[in-house]
């Protein structure tokens, strides 16, 4: 899976956290509602307490976390009018995300974009459903780290709030016609188009937005 800041100086120990946090409760390691204890994280990481409680201050600002008398930090979960706003943000920042890309690419970033949907498509094709969530997490991020580190770690930032349960990646419509959305994202950067990438990665957050109130929770 890309990581934002692979690219960049080495992380603090905060940001590390903070990082790691944000792609676990993104990826659904840490599901919403769960209590999280500053030495349990410390000591999972493999840090001090000091960074871990740092990164729950800044999550708790983003508004990842909350504080709750006899429970300490619990990873919050969202209202549907709160994940409905979450989309629309994220398809402005992810849009701009694009068009950027687009306008400072270097041929190794197409590379391993153009790798990044080979991958997910294989993924696909062997109907590896687990998986796929990583891959097309590993795949927007190839192309957000290809033009601002800056605003790639602000789209980080709005993944963690993405609710897990959700896995529109399940079903073998919703994954095809998703990665036909890639498709077409990565022909307008090819073509080195930003007016029409940022439009189709606005159009296809959207369209997963879409997918996702259709989609119930597990059981």
């Amino acid at each position: 899976m890309t990581d934002p800041t692979a690219s960049g100086p080495p992380l603090s120990k905060t940001a590390y956290v903070l990082e790691r946090l944000r792609r676990e409760i993104a990826d659904g390691l840490i599901k919403p509602g769960t209590s999280l204890r500053q030495t349990d994280v410390a000591k999972r990481y493999g840090v001090s307490p000091t960074p871990v409680r740092e990164a729950f201050r800044l999550l708790e600002a983003e508004g990842a976390l909350k504080y709750e008398s006899h429970r300490g930090a619990t990873v919050k979960d969202m209202s549907p009018q709160e994940i409905e706003d979450l989309h629309l943000l994220r398809s402005e920042v992810e849009g701009l995300a694009t068009a950027l890309a687009v306008e400072r690419m270097e041929d190794a970033a197409l590379d391993r974009i153009r790798a990044a949907h080979q991958d997910l498509n294989d993924a696909i094709e062997a109907g590896d459903e687990s998986r796929l969530p990583v891959l097309n997490r590993a795949l927007h991020f190839a192309i957000y780290e290809a033009g601002s580190s800056l605003v790639a770690l602000q789209a980080a930032s709005l993944w963690a709030f993405v609710p897990p349960r959700m896995t529109i990646w399940k079903d073998e419509k919703n994954a095809q016609s998703l990665s036909d959305d890639h498709r077409r994202i990565i022909d307008a950067l090819e073509r080195g188009d930003p007016y029409d990438a940022r439009r189709s990665m606005t159009e296809h957050i959207l369209h997963a937005a879409r997918l996702r109130r259709n989609t119930p929770p597990p059981a």
